[in-house]
């Protein structure tokens, strides 16, 4: 079989690693510098999109809206694309599938569901949007009928799903990546396509209280069941409960911020679908201290907290972060453009009365505009330098501040990627005396 992968990121190695041995890959990406295996053939460029019609099978990455290989060549194209998601789907051999999508908590959901699921005793594999390929999870292990898999799916893995997994959780969901779809409706229509697919053999798993939740999952055939609220995991009265059973006082839990206590309703909620054990949900929660980047405390110095948010990348995330830390907060706001609007956020910020505002990156403009049209009037513009941008941040804090890197922006005009981003501020916050 001729295969073509398209874009060689962490995605297109991955499908190289499963299938090179046994069909002929062809790497098309638009960087003509790649370190490209011997044994490939190459389309780099400018047309790396072209001429894709010859191949039988086309993976696309991630990042690659099937729409681009669509239009650089026909539609009849449309049936040979397929990406790592869908041919790990089609491959393993269990039908013990948890897809997780939303706008915000992704990662942390589908860690916790995998930590509990793996203190239960039973046997659960963890990838996806997360970090690992899908296919690298058949790669280096022996998945069985029974085992479990959690995968992350953000929208580009979604948008043109071909199978569905047996239980699908929507968290809440707000309008995002609309550099990357043509509008709102085709972001809210890809993570739908997660529930589309399902059967009335399959369960969904939803936040009721959020109206694009609701829409997303609205077509779905599974057993329905909310979370934050019965029959799902609730808060009651400084506890979190299931089916009247106490699962754990709110003061005991790791994770902290209102989010949080949402993305852990959600886990629990799915996983007391497969076993209730609440004492290995419950070890869990006292222990899960969250995930690298994502409201994360670095230091404190002179009583001044260094708060690394730097997954954040929408004004939802960076407001969930102004209400999880609300005392005297200086936040570093600004980066590369999602097209988001500011509006709600700037509200945010002005009725939070937040210390001061850095901005920085291509979107600073645009934040200032939304904060001058709500009267919020506390900002400066900041370096281009991660370093400088953190020493003028600590030089405006005084004891029990808050500095907070929560950007509501995309990274990459001053870094490689969050990852980078947070990484440069945990580095800068180090170097402070």
């Amino acid at each position: 079989m001729k295969i073509a992968i398209v874009g060689y990121g962490l995605q297109g190695q991955s499908i190289y690693n499963y299938f090179h041995k046994n069909h002929e890959i062809t790497i098309c990406d638009q960087n003509i510098n790649l370190q490209l295996p011997h044994d490939v053939h190459r389309q780099l460029g400018n047309n790396y999109l072209k001429n894709l019609n010859q191949f039988d099978l086309i993976f696309r990455s991630p990042i690659i809206h099937p729409n681009q290989i669509i239009e650089n060549n026909d539609l009849s194209i449309t049936s040979k694309i397929t990406t790592n998601t869908n041919e790990f789907l089609k491959l393993i051999p269990t039908k013990n599938t948890i897809g997780i999508t939303g706008t915000k908590g992704k990662g942390t959901t589908s860690s916790l569901i995998y930590e509990m699921l793996t203190q239960a005793g039973l046997k659960a594999y963890l990838g996806g949007n997360i970090g690992t390929p899908p296919l690298d999870l058949l790669i280096n292990n022996s998945i069985t009928k029974n085992d479990w898999i959690v995968l992350e799916l953000a929208n580009f893995q979604t948008i043109d799903l071909q199978l569905a997994t047996h239980i699908a959780v929507c968290l809440m969901v707000a309008p995002e990546h609309l550099d990357w779809h043509k509008n709102q409706e085709e972001y809210f229509n890809a993570k739908k396509r997660l529930f589309d697919l399902q059967t009335n053999q399959d369960i969904t798993i939803y936040f009721k209280e959020n109206n694009n939740s609701n829409y997303i999952v609205s077509s779905s055939l599974g057993q329905k069941i909310p979370y934050y609220q019965k029959p799902g995991a609730y808060i009651d009265n400084n506890k979190i409960i299931i089916e009247n059973n106490i699962v754990c006082e709110i003061n005991n839990i790791k994770l902290k911020g209102q989010h949080n206590l949402e993305n852990i309703c959600a886990a629990i909620t799915t996983v007391w679908q497969i076993k209730q054990d609440l004492n290995s949900i419950r070890q869990v929660l006292q222990s899960f201290q969250g995930l690298p980047h994502r409201l994360e405390l670095v230091r404190t110095i002179r009583k001044i907290n260094f708060i690394n948010d730097s997954f954040g990348t929408t004004p939802e995330t960076a407001m969930v972060a102004i209400k999880t830390f609300p005392n005297q907060t200086i936040m570093i706001l600004g980066g590369s453009s999602k097209n988001s609007n500011f509006n709600d956020l700037a509200q945010t910020i002005k009725n939070f009365n937040l210390k001061k505002i850095i901005l920085i990156g291509q979107e600073a403009k645009r934040i200032q505009q939304a904060l001058d049209l709500v009267g919020y009037q506390n900002y400066i513009f900041g370096d281009n330098n991660m370093v400088n941008i953190v020493r003028q941040a600590y030089e405006l804090a005084e004891p029990g501040d808050n500095i907070l890197l929560s950007t509501a922006c995309a990274s990459f005009d001053m870094f490689k990627n969050y990852i980078d981003r947070g990484e440069q501020f945990k580095a800068a916050v180090l170097t402070l005396q």
